[in-house]
């Protein structure tokens, strides 16, 4: 009798440490690391189609499916998916979402995924959001938890980004991705989600930014326009820069040494709270000279890569153009600089 029991409290310490153990595992699989992991993947990537007509007339598209099998064979490997929600809301009190929008969203997605191209899907509504953050938070919500429901059958090689460049104060950003996180976790327990800082993404706000603790399959996004004369000068809606011409950026020491202050501040940030960071855009606009340009782009991201981070240059065409949808043809210097020939 006593050997019976002796063998069965053995046998259920066995299946008690093996449960935890597999619990464990199951924990640490979509835990700390898994972020990191997806991040690694996300390795180097491009912006799509934010004011591509596809969205309004699959007709009149500038992207094509050739376009997205370019992009990866030109060694990129994510994209990083431009979406204006709003402009597809049919109903004013439920934000019911034209189904035409999601045509252009699966387009989008497959053709990616068909090409070994991993997808952020990014909520690009920063201008309705940081004129009235709290009156469109309904809004925001509810479109993402229709989109998230669509979209929840997609591999973990689809990524959400509950908003691009959250313009507005830190308390307010920080209630509202956590209701959205919420919404997302409902859905999608295991997708991995982009949490990006305030007022343009950028680094110094990464302080501001509180995120669920014990979720660990989250990015954190920052963005990266830094000397802002240099990269937007000449840029129309940029009021204080858009008269600006001849900035020159020469990669100086002091040069690359504000850029090496900013991204160690995001760099130390990043460790404190073992959390991977993404630079889901940077660029320099068209007017500034093209010696500059490739200068100043190789030298961003190599500085991500050198921190392992994952990038997502701006943008593919439109403007800081990598491909001109003109001639047919990639704006070879950018391209270059981005991806350096292999020697």
């Amino acid at each position: 009798m006593k050997n019976n029991f002796k063998r069965n409290s053995i046998i259920l310490v066995t299946l008690f440490f093996l449960t935890a153990s597999s619990i464990l595992s199951a924990q640490d699989k979509w835990g700390k690391g898994f972020a990191f992991e997806q991040n690694k993947r996300l390795g180097r990537g491009v912006n799509i189609i934010g004011y591509d007509p596809i969205w309004k007339d699959a007709s009149k598209a500038r992207m094509k499916d050739k376009h997205f099998k370019l992009i990866k064979e030109a060694g990129f490997n994510n994209v990083r998916l431009v979406m204006s929600p709003f402009k597809f809301s049919m109903n004013d009190s439920t934000y019911e979402i034209n189904p035409s929008f999601f045509i252009t969203l699966d387009y989008a997605i497959k053709e990616s995924l068909k090409n070994k191209l991993m997808v952020i899907v990014d909520f690009h509504e920063h201008g309705a959001m940081e004129k009235n953050p709290l009156g469109n938070k309904a809004k925001l919500l509810s479109m993402w938890k229709q989109i998230a429901n669509h979209c929840k059958g997609y591999s973990n090689d689809v990524l959400f980004e509950i908003c691009n460049e959250p313009n507005m104060k830190p308390e307010i950003w920080n209630e509202i991705h956590k209701e959205a996180y919420q919404i997302l976790r409902e859905s999608n327990p295991k997708r991995t989600i982009v949490i990006g800082t305030i007022n343009g993404n950028q680094i110094k706000h990464l302080k501001d930014l509180s995120l669920p603790e014990k979720d660990r399959n989250i990015i954190v996004a920052i963005h990266y326009y830094s000397p802002i004369q240099f990269t937007h000068q000449g840029a129309p809606w940029s009021k204080k820069n858009k008269d600006l011409s001849g900035i020159e950026w020469t990669q100086s020491k002091s040069e690359e040494e504000a850029v090496n202050l900013d991204f160690d501040i995001a760099q130390d940030w990043s460790k404190l709270y073992n959390r991977p960071l993404t630079l889901g855009e940077f660029g320099a606009y068209e007017k500034a000279d093209m010696a500059s340009r490739i200068r100043w782009t190789n030298y961003i991201a190599r500085q991500a890569e050198s921190r392992k981070w994952s990038w997502s240059y701006w943008q593919f065409d439109s403007d800081f153009i990598l491909y001109d949808m003109d001639k047919d043809d990639w704006k070879t210097e950018i391209l270059n600089a981005l991806i350096p020939l292999k020697k």
